[in-house]
């Protein structure tokens, strides 16, 4: 995700990072080209062939509304992730409250055990938001949990579909562990229940969205219908607006091609790219909160912005 200031409507025109220029600029520049080449030959009657600009109009309606539905269904999927991580953050605060409030730590010998006890749990929650974000961006990096869990446990997640979904099943293990040794209340039990339920529905949508991509067809008929629209659009122009036709089409074709692509920066929110969503900085700011609940003080530094993007 890209940090910026709400600066002047100027310079929001000309920024460069962030848009989708540099993915779309050959695009517009073979459209633009193309249609010079073809108001050029308009000059020789033997190469002179146009239609009225009515089909295009007729056409131009149908295939804005078509994008414009596409993008709205794109940043749905956006905003389901960040409320999905938001969730995950707040489901996370609640476990570590819980924690610190329900689980018992008398002056006996059973303390320490408690004490080890509370922080393996936290700390395999901070593991948990660390291998979301991993298996939300298909990336493997056992190092980053190996100052969080047992060197085994690690190993286990290898082979597991699903990491974070097999590290909330272990937070769970580690509440009936906790009810068996009677350092929780079997009355507060659902309330550690309700939080786990809470980030297996986070796990859940998550991949809902990563693995169900907008179906294949449909961007396909997207993509031709733009490129066969904006290849065409000058001859329903050069009749009209003649020497001008390669400007117009220009412009022309930098909207629509931009909201084409815009739809595909949105319609994948997880992974790692300028627009997408922060969950890296996400998961850290987790540890950093999870950690200093627990009074440690040697924390981690947040995430710092890489060219202004946070990852």
């Amino acid at each position: 995700m890209i940090l910026y200031e709400r600066v002047s409507w100027l310079s929001m025109i000309v920024r460069v990072q962030g848009s989708v220029v540099s993915r779309i600029w050959p695009r517009f520049v073979v459209t633009t080209a193309v249609s010079s080449v073809f108001t050029w030959l308009q000059r020789d009657p033997r190469f002179h062939f146009s239609l009225t600009v009515t089909p295009f109009v007729i056409t131009g309606l149908p295939l804005g509304i078509i994008l414009g539905f596409r993008n709205s269904a794109s940043y749905d999927r956006f905003w389901d992730g960040r409320k999905l991580w938001g969730t995950l953050v707040n489901g996370s605060r609640t476990l570590v409250r819980q924690l610190d409030s329900y689980v018992a730590i008398d002056a006996d010998d059973a303390a320490a055990d408690v004490r080890a006890w509370r922080r393996d749990t936290a700390y395999r929650l901070v593991a948990f938001s660390h291998a979301l974000c991993m298996h939300l961006r298909r990336a493997h990096d056992p190092e980053t949990l190996r100052p969080l869990l047992p060197a085994a446990e690690v190993e286990a997640l290898a082979s597991e579909a699903s990491p974070p979904a097999a590290l909330v099943h272990r937070l769970g293990a580690d509440v009936r562990t906790a009810l068996q040794r009677g350092w929780v209340n079997p009355l507060h039990v659902p309330m550690f229940e309700a939080t786990l339920v809470s980030l297996t529905d986070v796990v859940g949508g998550c991949e809902r969205i990563k693995n169900t991509p907008t179906p294949i067809s449909y961007l396909i008929f997207i993509h031709r219908a733009v490129a066969l629209y904006c290849l065409l659009l000058p001859f329903g122009l050069v009749d009209t607006v003649q020497v001008f036709t390669p400007l117009v089409v220009f412009f022309i074709s930098y909207a629509l091609f931009s909201l084409d692509a815009i739809g595909d920066e949105l319609d994948d929110p997880f992974r790692a790219g300028a627009n997408a969503l922060p969950i890296a900085s996400i998961a850290r700011n987790v540890e950093i909160y999870v950690r200093r609940r627990l009074g440690e003080t040697d924390l981690p530094a947040p995430l710092p912005p890489i060219d202004g993007v946070m990852l």
